[in-house]
């Protein structure tokens, strides 16, 4: 039988799970979530992607038709920061319309929302191509459980269309660049620094290949709505002593690509940039994804959301990248939307709320979304 959930209240649950990741801790708020969508019908399966660490992928429907969609998003939090609260971070109290908490914007309301939304479909779309829900671990720290997932297509499952619930007023983004982090390291020959003519300087060959990518032409045209890709030098770390020629020198190196740009190639060609340089290893790798607006499905979306938002969507892009960066090509490259009640200026911030009216509207978005690709 089917059964109604309240969104405020299972956020406000979902927010007092202690989920700051380090270390997460997120398999309890897993099991929780797991026993709801068991109790509407799913097929609910835990895959520990490390000790502790548990990625929930759960599906209804018999899938005859086409393949099912997917809502997606993460239960870790960022921690909370050093400026007091004014209300308990882990409370999820409700105040003026807002519900306060660590996560309750980036994502757990989200979360809920989702949830909320599929158990009120669960009776409908069993005998549907379905809906299947991927709630992972440690995207805070770099999408790692949807990164285990995706490497994984015997426990991904597959979807035809994905929604990932992040912080956007609900205002569907159609895509984002990737993250691709890397680690560099020069290496040269220690001496004494009264007689540098005796080793080779790594600080010095490390400010070359620096300024060197600092120059790299990735050699794509500007994303329409996405810019150009960027490429930032983060961190520097060199030498021993004031008095020592350095025989190591470490950089850290933030691009930022667009859609097109695959990390595999790109990797490929920086390290060729400056292979008589330094060393280049990968730290974290998030393709970037667009969604054409033409998209069949992108175009029933906005219509669907025209009336639920008052106003027809803009073809947009978000500013920071998801979970979606890798389910995405982990199906295969469905089309994709970034859409959740929160606010993208709320995230990891101190008294960090989400709006009691994003979060109702958003299971009603989810909810007439889901249907019409049901077909119920």
């Amino acid at each position: 039988m089917a059964y109604k959930l309240d969104v405020v209240a299972l956020t406000q649950k979902l927010v007092g799970f202690n989920t700051v990741n380090p270390p997460g801790n997120e398999a309890e708020c897993a099991l929780y979530l797991g026993a709801i969508l068991e109790k509407a019908g799913f097929r609910v399966d835990y895959h520990e992607s490390s000790p502790g660490r548990l990625e929930l992928v759960a599906h209804l429907g018999n899938g005859d038709t086409k393949s099912p969609i997917c809502l997606a998003g993460h239960l870790d939090t960022v921690p909370l920061g050093h400026e007091p609260w004014t209300l308990n971070p882990l409370s999820g109290e409700v105040k003026d319309g807002k519900l306060f908490g660590r996560g309750s914007s980036d994502m757990k309301g989200g979360v809920a929302a989702m949830v909320v939304a599929a158990v009120e479909l669960a009776e409908r779309i069993r005998h549907s191509c379905g809906i299947s829900l991927i709630f992972v671990t440690g995207e805070e720290t770099g999408c790692n459980g949807s990164a285990w997932l995706s490497k994984r297509p015997e426990l991904l499952g597959k979807a035809g269309a994905l929604i990932v619930g992040e912080p956007t007023d609900n205002m569907p983004f159609l895509g984002h660049k990737g993250a691709f982090w890397l680690d560099a390291v020069s290496r040269g020959k220690s001496a004494h620094g009264s007689m540098p003519q005796m080793g080779e300087n790594a600080i010095l060959k490390a400010a070359r290949a620096m300024l060197r990518l600092a120059q790299f032409d990735f050699k794509i045209s500007d994303h329409l709505y996405m810019g150009a890709p960027t490429l930032n030098i983060g961190t520097v770390k060199g030498g021993m002593n004031i008095n020592s020629v350095p025989d190591r020198a470490h950089f850290s190196i933030d691009i930022r690509p667009i859609p097109g740009l695959a990390i595999s190639t790109l990797f490929s060609r920086l390290k060729e940039e400056v292979k008589d340089l330094a060393d280049l290893d990968i730290r974290l790798g998030v393709e970037g994804i667009w969604t054409d607006p033409s998209n069949a499905w992108i175009k029933e979306v906005f219509d669907l959301l025209t009336p639920i938002l008052g106003k027809r969507p803009d073809a947009a892009a978000a500013t920071y990248f998801t979970d979606a960066g890798m389910l995405v090509p982990g199906f295969g490259g469905i089309p994709a939307i970034i859409m959740g009640p929160g606010q993208a200026d709320m995230a990891h911030r101190t008294d960090e709320f989400c709006s009691v009216f994003r979060l109702n509207q958003a299971v009603d978005a989810y909810l007439k979304i889901c249907a019409a690709w049901c077909g119920i």
